[in-house]
């Protein structure tokens, strides 16, 4: 019931080495969105590659490709509109963001025949990624995890307070490129996987769990690393036993965790502060036994 699924199906073990893929991937840039409060722009870029892998599938072209172009577009749009106009950040993005997405509807609004591709870009294929989908994955792992180790101290200085990444002589504006362009590049390798509306829930829910009890970046991307991993698992698991779709699957079970996580830590929360109170304020028969 639990391992017979995998060992019995290819498509379940290449679903399940994609899953744990994507699930690494996202951790780490998962992290950085998380402590550095990103998940706007995150949730704005898994959206805004919409109309750029519709157009490229219009073409005849990979979606990648599209998916590209559409992240570039939307983070140099986001970087004129804040500068050159005097908006907020959080204003460009949200420009950018739904102008994108309503481009994309557009776009795939043309043809009936999007129906079907429309579903799968928005929730992804699990179960039908092959041997180059995990390369891919694989690929933006490598690359994503070099950028994330030899911009450490900048990206961690960064998530702390802007201006101590200026006062240690790096550049802010740079550096934050740098972490905007691996969560864009973590978006681009994973859509295909679990699609662009459920990504956005791998960055941000195994990294939140990992921020609960975590202390270091590393540790941090570990747990999230191993509860995506996890999810990956159990989503699976339930999308083969009960007929589920299998990127909603994962993306609810990694919530499911993040709450129970939660949930764990504020009861624990509560009883050390009862358990401090009541060592600071003794009951009054305490001294009873004193004569």
């Amino acid at each position: 019931m639990f391992i017979e699924p995998f060992t019995n199906n290819e498509f379940m073990r290449l679903s399940l080495a994609a899953g744990i893929l994507v699930a690494i991937t996202c951790a780490i840039a998962g992290t950085f969105v998380v402590l550095r409060g990103l998940a706007f722009i995150g949730d704005a870029l898994s959206h805004g590659v919409l109309p750029g892998i519709a157009t490229a599938m219009l073409l005849g072209v990979s979606g990648v490709i599209g998916a590209a172009v559409s992240s570039l577009v939307m983070m140099a749009g986001v970087s004129v509109v804040s500068r050159r106009f005097r908006l907020s950040g959080d204003t460009a993005i949200g420009l950018l963001f739904v102008g994108m997405l309503a481009l994309g509807v557009m776009i795939t609004s043309r043809s009936r025949s999007f129906v079907g591709d429309l579903s799968r870009i928005l929730f992804g294929e699990l179960l039908g990624v092959n041997t180059r989908d995990l390369i891919l994955q694989l690929i933006a792992l490598v690359i994503i995890g070099v950028v994330a180790f030899v911009a450490r101290r900048p990206f961690l200085l960064l998530c702390v307070d802007e201006g101590l990444a200026k006062t240690s002589g790096f550049s802010s504006r740079l550096f934050h490129n740098l972490m905007l362009m691996i969560v864009a590049v973590t978006v681009i390798a994973s859509f295909q996987t679990v699609g662009t509306l459920l990504v956005f829930g791998m960055l941000i829910a195994p990294a939140a769990t990992g921020a609960l009890f975590a202390r270091r970046i590393s540790t941090m991307i570990f747990i999230a690393a191993l509860v995506g991993s996890v999810s990956s698992y159990v989503g699976l698991l339930v999308s083969y036993h009960f007929n589920l779709a299998a990127g909603a699957s994962i993306v609810l079970t990694a919530v499911l965790i993040f709450a129970i996580a939660a949930t764990y830590t504020e009861i624990r929360k509560a009883i050390a502060d009862n358990g401090h109170n009541e060592h600071e304020h003794p009951h009054s028969h305490a001294g009873s036994h004193i004569k």
